[in-house]
């Protein structure tokens, strides 16, 4: 049992590490199938000479037949009727099944009869041998009684003995194609979750830079010194940014009004530390337009925490711009800020905006477009979620 566990083990690794996609290109598929039905014409031209003791010619000419019938009714199968079977329901799939099949014996046995009168037409005929007169004796018969249902019941199971290696290998193929597929996937959703644990990780134990509470504890410390009214107002917006990030940040989703809420204090506490001429812009929407949305927890914050890291700080205008907006179950975000130019650091904010892009890609696939723009003078982010169907109540 054990041996058997390990040997299924071992072939589920190995059908998981195989490149399909890369095998199957159109060239290679072209010459399996070649080298298929050239092994089949082979081994039929063989019997025909062997067993049948035809001519090279008349084994050849009952072999092309033969081997284009053939391929013609797996193609057609495979290519024009399965395609629209597996696309249906239960029933369809039953009824196109059972409609497929005998339309398949009556193309195999049609083209055969006019292969039979062509030859006939070109003057071909087996003059020695069991299957001596074979050619002139079907293509005597006429239309109706070459693709009778009495010929097409004899002949099914004549058809299906033939053409059952050919199903058989294909089927096979494509099993074993779509498992190396589910494997694949398998592993890439296992291997995704795994990394949105570690960025998630990351990305919790950074959500409050510690350079951030020094400061903000500086600037409470200064007002209380100074008995001013607005360390009352300070040490709220700080416990509501320490509550959120203690337990918001542990759901899988939460309000939007509460992100916002969160984004307008930590705004607040960081503008402490800039005069109050600092070009500092935000528009946020109205609680009206965010009813009814959720998102993840601090979605954005990396973007934010990062403006105010880097920016407001360059010899030239210094600005920081942040927009957040609902449009059509659309969230649009944008935050912009200046840039020091002769900064050594031509890649703002590093891993953690590496880790927010990673996370979005994980949360919203497909579902969102963001765009980084880091220019000479302004570091620019651009982000756009559609909301619809997904976290909307």
């Amino acid at each position: 049992m054990q041996n058997q566990q390990v040997f299924t083990s071992y072939l589920t690794s190995k059908i998981a590490a195989l490149d399909f996609d890369k095998f199957y290109t159109l060239k290679n598929r072209i010459l399996f199938h070649a080298a298929m039905w050239f092994g089949f014409a082979m081994l039929l031209f063989l019997s025909y000479v062997l067993a049948y003791e035809l001519s090279y010619f008349n084994a050849f000419i009952l072999t092309l037949r033969m081997t284009t019938v053939n391929a013609m009714v797996f193609y057609l199968f495979f290519y024009l009727f399965l395609p629209k079977i597996v696309s249906g329901n239960g029933s369809r799939i039953l009824v196109l099944t059972l409609i497929t099949f005998p339309i398949c014996i009556f193309l195999w046995i049609f083209a055969t009869y006019l292969f039979s009168k062509l030859y006939q037409a070109f003057g071909f005929e087996i003059l020695s041998g069991e299957l001596q007169g074979a050619i002139g004796k079907s293509a005597a018969q006429t239309f109706a009684e070459a693709v009778s249902i009495k010929r097409m019941i004899s002949q099914c199971f004549i058809i299906i003995s033939i053409l059952s290696p050919f199903f058989f290998v294909k089927i096979l193929f494509e099993i074993s194609r779509l498992y190396n597929k589910t494997l694949k996937i398998q592993n890439q959703k296992a291997a995704l979750e795994i990394q949105n644990i570690n960025i998630e990780k990351q990305f919790l134990t950074a959500q409050l830079n510690p350079h951030f509470l020094f400061n903000t504890l500086n600037n409470l410390y200064g007002l209380s010194i100074k008995k001013d009214d607005s360390a009352a107002e300070v040490i709220l917006n700080l416990s509501d940014i320490i509550s959120y990030t203690l337990y918001e940040s542990n759901n899988e989703k939460t309000a939007l009004g509460k992100e916002i809420e969160f984004i307008k204090n930590y705004i607040e506490l960081e503008r402490m530390r800039y005069a109050s001429d600092k070009n500092i812009q935000f528009h946020f929407p109205e609680d009206r337009e965010m009813f009814g949305y959720f998102l993840p927890p601090l979605l954005t914050f990396t973007y934010i925490e990062n403006a105010f890291k880097y920016g407001l700080k360059s010899d030239g205008e210094q600005f920081l711009y942040l927009e957040i907006k609902i449009e059509n179950d659309q969230l649009y975000f944008c935050i912009e800020n200046d840039k020091d130019k002769t900064s050594e650091n031509n890649v703002l904010g590093g891993i953690g905006i590496t880790n927010a892009s990673k996370r979005l890609k994980l949360l919203y696939p497909e579902k969102h477009k963001l765009n980084i723009e880091n220019l000479e003078t302004k570091f620019k982010v651009t982000l756009q979620i559609d909301l619809k169907n997904e976290w909307k109540n």
